[in-house]
């Protein structure tokens, strides 16, 4: 049950961030905080320093604490082998939206000509369709200093389901202020935030839905039994 909702939600916000990149509102929502003069919140130190800065160094600290608990256990729960499992997701994260931004050809905001850069705005599906910038922005990076870490709802919500419930919350709401803080500096589309909570969504919900599959695998520790093979019989005398 759990598993099948899991890919309801991530097929339901699949289609959703679909329709909103039909419908043109990414570059509409952006030229409410940019001009031809720039962005003027793209240096400021509430978005700049506190959010955009701040934020890596607080994804670095949670890292650093989810390590810790994988190796001590801090928080009564989920075995320390199934925290070492989750880290890993997490990291698997954090390395797969940069990784993805590597091979982007879709320009940053800021980057277009419309506020002072030199790009053409090109939607980030057409894949190959090089927009005159520097590309390297789609999907967000910073949003998955966030993001990154929903795999703690998907180990906590077993054995401590409030926890995770509370956890799901701080992460989502950690993403979004990161997601608008980048989107105010000119440095994403709203898409680009949503995109990688998406995937990080998807990451989480395949690998669940492999270990369920494992566990309820015949044979397994959780499983039905293996099938014994019946010893031959003794030969008659």
């Amino acid at each position: 049950m759990t598993a099948a909702r899991d890919a309801r939600i991530a097929a339901v916000a699949g289609g959703l961030l679909v329709l909103w990149d039909a419908s043109g509102w990414d570059l509409a929502v952006v030229r409410w905080f940019g001009d031809a003069q720039g962005f003027a919140w793209r240096d400021a130190w509430f978005t700049s320093g506190l959010l955009h800065e701040g934020g890596r160094v607080l994804a670095w600290l949670v890292l650093a604490l989810l390590a810790l608990d994988a190796q001590r256990a801090l928080i009564a729960g989920p075995s320390r082998s199934e925290r070492r499992h989750w880290l890993l997701v997490s990291l698997a994260c954090l390395v797969l939206i940069p990784a993805l931004k590597r091979f982007s050809h879709t320009s940053c905001p800021w980057d277009l000509v419309e506020f002072g850069g030199v790009a053409a705005h090109v939607p980030h599906w057409w894949i190959g369709v090089r927009d005159g910038g520097p590309g390297h922005c789609f999907p967000s990076g910073h949003a998955v200093a966030a993001f990154g870490f929903l795999p703690g709802y998907f180990l906590w919500r077993e054995a401590r389901p409030r926890l995770a419930r509370a956890w799901l919350a701080g992460v989502c709401l950690a993403g979004l202020l990161f997601g608008a803080a980048q989107l105010v500096r000119g440095a994403h589309y709203p898409s680009h935030s949503l995109w990688s909570a998406w995937l990080c969504w998807v990451m989480c919900t395949a690998v669940a839905r492999g270990r369920l599959t494992a566990r309820t695998a015949p044979g397994s520790a959780t499983g039905s039994p293996a099938p014994r093979r019946s010893a031959p019989a003794a030969p008659t005398p």
